[in-house]
């Protein structure tokens, strides 16, 4: 359980005597960082699952509520957060914040984006590392740079980092693995506590993702005078979601049910508005890597700039519409949807009125409109994975990809 993180330039040097480890320029010895890994041989292995991505999708509840125990804080202070506190000056002067991530990760910062404007009033944008490291980016003072990564050694993500350190950024990480190479650059941050992910799909991770985003646009809300009375919507609203998904993986028969109905498609939409737009994204990439379908994720505000033309009896299309600020905007395209002959498939926290207009319809518990991400997402999830595995797909290692992207 004892480990030493080789950094770049450094080489491990063994003898009779032990271990040394050596700057390989200068053939020097430096001290050696010795660090515990906290997980167990049991969280590395499938525990009668069939697969490491049902048993990771399984562990959701306990994932989330590991990701904020400890930091959600009865009284005042409300939110506890070690990398706050590290980098307390240059985060309660912030003028500007950018989510840097590839991949699944991406898509949490959107929502993290969406949080961080909402609660704590701070311009915040999304990068594509892989883009954005490449553009010569603006970065005035005052700009926080966060990076988001599973597996804290994506290859972009991490030249990112680098980058925006070497402007003089302030860096701050959202990561899951203890030690990676992210977690030891930048200035502070934030571990899920998700536990290792093994399948290449990211799932429990993202999940998590999105819960230490929020305990982060809350700790940065309340250095701005976010009212006690949000803060604790809020916190109460983190504290139900164990149970909440956990309510939703009951009802998995539901969904493996409609992923046989579905089955025989080779193209899928996903459509989503406001917090919604990037879940849809999520789901549409699950689907895509996972079982090899086709399906392309859209905010349901564009689909009348280019994406109807594809609708027909053919197509399937997933709408994720909870009870939010867009739904009355959303439910207007599902109707355009279903005038054009395509196959509804929604997914809301408040299922009347939907069930005539919806030709499969999944309804997830309610919260606030910002933590609905982490409840629509089950679903889309499990639909992936069961059409996978009913597809013959390797669901743990999908042709093509690798778990973390270290080249580029």
């Amino acid at each position: 359980r004892r480990v030493v993180y080789l950094e770049d330039g450094e080489m491990a040097v063994f003898d009779a005597s032990g271990c040394d480890i050596v700057r390989m320029d200068l053939m020097s010895k430096v001290d050696m960082r010795v660090e515990e890994i906290e997980w167990d041989l049991p969280e590395v292995e499938r525990g009668g699952h069939p697969h490491f991505m049902l048993k990771e999708i399984l562990e959701q509840p306990h994932g989330i509520a590991s990701t904020w125990r400890g930091r959600l804080i009865d009284g005042p202070e409300a939110v506890r957060l070690g990398g706050l506190h590290e980098m307390g000056e240059s985060l309660q002067s912030a003028r500007r914040v950018i989510f840097t991530a590839c991949g699944t990760s991406w898509h949490a910062g959107q929502i993290g984006a969406y949080l961080l404007e909402e609660l704590a009033r701070i311009p915040t944008s999304v990068e594509y590392a892989s883009e954005w490291r490449y553009r010569d980016p603006v970065l005035e003072p005052g700009t926080v740079v966060v990076g988001i990564s599973q597996s804290g050694e994506t290859a972009d993500t991490l030249a990112a980092i680098d980058l925006a350190k070497r402007r003089g950024c302030p860096t701050f990480g959202i990561i899951n693995t203890v030690g990676s190479s992210i977690a030891r650059l930048t200035d502070a941050g934030v571990y899920l506590h998700a536990g290792p992910e093994i399948g290449v799909a990211s799932t429990k991770a993202f999940t998590s993702q999105v819960v230490a985003l929020t305990l982060f646009a809350i700790g940065m809300g309340k250095q701005r005078g976010l009212e006690p009375e949000r803060i604790k919507q809020y916190t109460d609203g983190l504290k139900a979601l164990p149970g909440q998904v956990q309510e939703i993986l009951d009802r998995a028969d539901e969904i493996e049910a409609l992923a046989s109905r579905l089955l025989d498609h080779d193209n899928f939409l996903y459509l989503g508005r406001g917090y919604s737009f990037p879940v849809a994204l999520e789901g549409a990439l699950k689907l895509k890597e996972i079982s090899y379908v086709h399906a392309e994720g859209f905010s349901a505000a564009e689909m009348k700039h280019g994406p109807i033309a594809l609708i027909d009896e053919n197509m399937p299309v997933v709408v994720v519409a909870p009870r939010d600020a867009s739904y009355p905007k959303v439910l207007s395209n599902m109707q355009e949807v279903k005038a054009r002959g395509g196959h509804l498939i929604t997914i809301s926290s408040e299922p009347n009125g939907l069930g005539e207009l919806s030709d499969e319809m999944f309804a997830v518990p309610h919260t606030l409109d910002a933590l609905l991400p982490v409840l629509t997402s089950v679903p889309l999830q499990l639909l992936a994975y069961h059409i996978g595995v009913m597809r013959g797909c390797d669901v743990d290692k999908p042709r093509n990809l690798a778990k973390s992207v270290t080249v580029e």
